[in-house]
């Protein structure tokens, strides 16, 4: 098994050029733990009105969300949402990929190969975090954040990931992990599960990131020792399995939805049933419920 330590990042190290600038711009997004959140867009994603906006936006009308929004460093995958993410953020990173010739500004189609280059990509990032020394907490920008997720966090969990289908136990590999929100610390165990991880893609060529973790999180666990614990959806949920009682959501997450049209529209709604619940008396609150994601659903059955 390997040891359990943190990897400081070395004092001088030369950074290749496909991440410079980033131990720079994480080291002023971090917390004083060293923890950063990382969200990713495109151009459309950041487009003024879009899920970059209504992202933001949910950090400030949360419940104890606003201090963490100087600790979120966005991810920008082209000029254009670099500037766009620059005009409402603090804390942006244009992350370039050199000799790969793709349009990342583009809508991308899931399971495309530009998408699939978009998706594993990401992944590549998040290791290179973790060798600098800093711990993170990866958010889809497609989630609202409502309440601070770092309460469910436990100090056991090397790996602590949403889930589409929970069966009641943090700690049982039989749930279905949902790889747009999960928190890894740094550590040797964690860099050795990203390179693992990533080196799977051959595997399973065609598949993106979220399949091929749940195919090897096995492997992971008996080789690596990997500590892996899930996150209840009735706090952590998502259109395809949230809780209904808003006095315990702490982010919603429009998956199970085709079409960014569709997820803006949703979100919307979430945000609007969030404001509404906020502007009760505490007792009537319990009162409160979600408007149904009506624009995902009947995407999902034009599908």
């Amino acid at each position: 098994m390997l040891m359990d330590h943190i990897c400081m990042p070395c004092q001088g190290a030369k950074e290749d050029a496909e991440f410079r600038g980033l131990a720079a711009a994480v080291a002023r997004a971090a917390t004083d733990d060293r923890t950063v959140i990382i969200t990713c867009v495109n151009q459309a994603w950041a487009a003024p009105g879009s899920l970059l906006d209504l992202f933001l936006e949910s950090f400030r009308i949360g419940d104890g969300t606003a201090r963490l929004l100087p600790h979120v460093l966005v991810v920008a995958m082209d000029p254009g949402a670099h500037a766009r993410c620059l005009a409402v953020h603090q804390h942006c990173y244009h992350y370039t990929i050199p000799g790969l010739n793709i349009d990342f500004a583009a809508h991308k189609y899931f399971l495309s190969k530009d998408y699939l280059e978009l998706v594993w990509s990401k992944l590549k990032l998040q290791r290179r975090i973790l060798e600098l020394g800093y711990g993170f907490l990866f958010t889809d920008v497609d989630i609202v954040w409502l309440r601070d997720p770092f309460k469910h966090v436990t100090a056991y969990a090397d790996m602590t990931v949403s889930s589409d289908v929970y069966f009641g136990d943090p700690d049982n590999l039989g749930n279905f992990p949902n790889t747009g929100f999960f928190h890894v610390k740094p550590n040797a165990r964690t860099i050795a599960m990203t390179k693992l991880w990533h080196g799977g893609r051959g595997k399973y060529p065609g598949a993106n990131e979220q399949p091929v973790f749940n195919m090897m999180k096995k492997q992971m666990v008996a080789e690596l020792g990997l500590r892996v614990q899930y996150l209840n959806p009735a706090y952590v949920g998502g259109f395809c399995s949230y809780g209904k009682d808003l006095g315990k959501i702490v982010t919603m997450h429009a998956n199970c939805c085709v079409g960014i049209g569709n997820k803006i529209r949703d979100l919307k709604g979430v945000l609007g049933d969030w404001r509404n619940y906020t502007r009760m008396p505490p007792w009537e609150r319990h009162r409160a419920k979600w408007t149904v994601p009506g624009a995902c659903i009947r995407a999902e059955k034009q599908v």
